[in-house]
């Protein structure tokens, strides 16, 4: 990348300066974080019976800003899809540390994806299976790369307001699928649907990814278990086969009402297009097999990647709109998907729509659900990956100073101070730091035979 001559030179000279070592050991504590958060504070361990202080430190410390956002800050998406590529792959194969038996891999697994529908032309750019092109809607042919691709072709006769609507309620539609497939699973098995918690479990972790057209579809590893979870066996009529038919009876019948602001009933459904593949258990080899079956080696990093995505049409979307006159001012996005924002900012000051929080989650073009949503059963946490991670770090620093967590206070004391580094030159550092330690974890990774990331 080039640099401007005086950048270099601030560049330069924020490395020479006294204090480089110590800023540059902060920044590569937070991976190097594009916005870190700045603390002043005090932490130190007093021995619980002698009272003696074993180690102190105080002053000014940052911590990464925590982003899920690959557009925000890589270094800390990339710490996110660390998380939820163990989150998703404890599900698929087991975690004996959390309690998840690797007979998991034995279950009826079955990796979907949802669609929202049509609300109108967009601009298309597809191939046949013999790789022949077909024509966009607008009668011509798209490169890849073309910005128009998943706009509207025409502005004016596109459904905006449904497919805001049908974002906001796209978490809503996933419950009632939920709903629906587990009555569909009980009725396949001849179990009255009230009894189906006795018999069987439904377990799932699914991510929100935006499409071109500013739509989301999840992504889901579907799992079935037995009554109890991951550590009960499936029921004998359970299979892959099974739980894919019950998938796409589920999604044809599952439906949400809203209204539009004239008051007529709009029914939100799922999109035509629906795929659903068996997983099987890791082996080596790619991701899928000749029959469309997909291996959970590779799956939990393809989802967690999802997971750090934006919404795809520019990275300002990501931060909350306040105004009307903010939205005015975006630039770098698509007519079409600021047509989606400003529907979304008028429907949100519309009484009848009280509640659904529209201009709240505008930037997001109405999708107001978390981007990794799991069920209670299907694996670890978050909470637990990272509380994990805290515990194994205070383990270590506790006995350096050859001491155990029982034996002594722990005290954290820390001020909120800012956000962010406090120059371009410092910026650009950060990003340099970020990217060689995200090069040395994949090495790292590469010749361990592990999930890079």
């Amino acid at each position: 990348m080039h640099l401007a001559p005086d950048l270099d030179e601030r560049m330069a000279a924020r490395v020479q300066a006294t204090d480089w070592e110590q800023w540059r050991t902060k920044v590569i504590s937070t991976g190097g974080c594009a916005h870190p958060i700045h603390l002043a504070g005090r932490w130190n361990v007093t021995h619980n019976t002698t009272g003696a202080t074993l180690a102190e430190r105080a002053g000014h410390i940052l911590i990464p800003c925590g982003t899920r956002r690959a557009a925000l800050c890589a270094s800390c998406a990339d710490r996110y899809a660390a998380d939820a590529f163990h989150l998703i792959r404890a599900g698929l194969a087991g975690d004996a540390g959390k309690d998840i038996p690797a007979a998991v891999a034995d279950r009826p697994r079955v990796f979907t994806t949802l669609t929202a529908p049509s609300f109108g032309p967009v601009h298309t750019s597809r191939t046949t299976r013999s790789g022949k092109t077909i024509p966009c809607p607008c009668g011509g042919f798209h490169h890849p790369d073309d910005p128009r691709l998943g706009t509207a072709v025409d502005r004016d006769a596109y459904d905006y307001e449904a497919a805001v609507l049908w974002n906001n309620h796209a978490g809503k539609l996933w419950h009632r699928f939920t709903i629906a497939l587990r009555r569909k699973l009980a009725m396949a098995a001849g179990i009255p649907v009230s009894r189906f918690g006795e018999h069987a479990r439904l377990s799932y972790a699914k991510v929100a990814e935006y499409q071109r057209r500013g739509l989301v579809h999840f992504h889901a590893v579907i799992r079935l278990d037995g009554p109890g979870g991951p550590v009960d066996p499936a029921p004998a009529w359970a299979s892959a086969e099974l739980l894919t038919d019950a998938i796409t009876a589920a999604v044809t019948s599952a439906r949400v009402e809203t209204c539009r602001p004239c008051g007529r009933v709009l029914p939100l459904v799922w999109g035509a297009q629906l795929d659903t593949r068996t997983i099987r258990a890791s082996q080596a080899g790619g991701f899928e097999d000749g029959d469309g079956e997909i291996s959970e080696a590779r799956l939990a990093g393809y989802i967690a990647k999802y997971a750090t995505k934006s919404t795809g049409s520019t990275d300002t979307v990501d931060r909350p709109i306040h105004s009307e006159r903010a939205i005015e001012h975006l630039s770098g996005i698509s007519p079409h998907h600021r047509r989606m924002i400003e529907t979304a900012w008028e429907l949100g000051g519309s009484p009848i729509y009280d509640g659904l929080n529209l201009r709240r989650w505008a930037h997001m073009l109405g999708f107001r659900g978390h981007f990794l949503t799991k069920s209670r059963r299907y694996s670890t946490t978050f909470k637990d990956i990272r509380g994990t991670q805290r515990r194994y770090r205070t383990t270590e620093a506790l006995s350096q100073l050859g001491v155990t967590e029982d034996e002594v206070t722990v005290v954290n004391h820390w001020n909120f101070l800012a956000v962010g580094h406090q120059t371009e030159a410092e910026r650009e550092l950060a990003a340099g730091i970020a990217e060689r330690i995200k090069a040395n974890r994949q090495k790292e990774g590469a010749r361990h035979g592990s999930q890079p990331g």
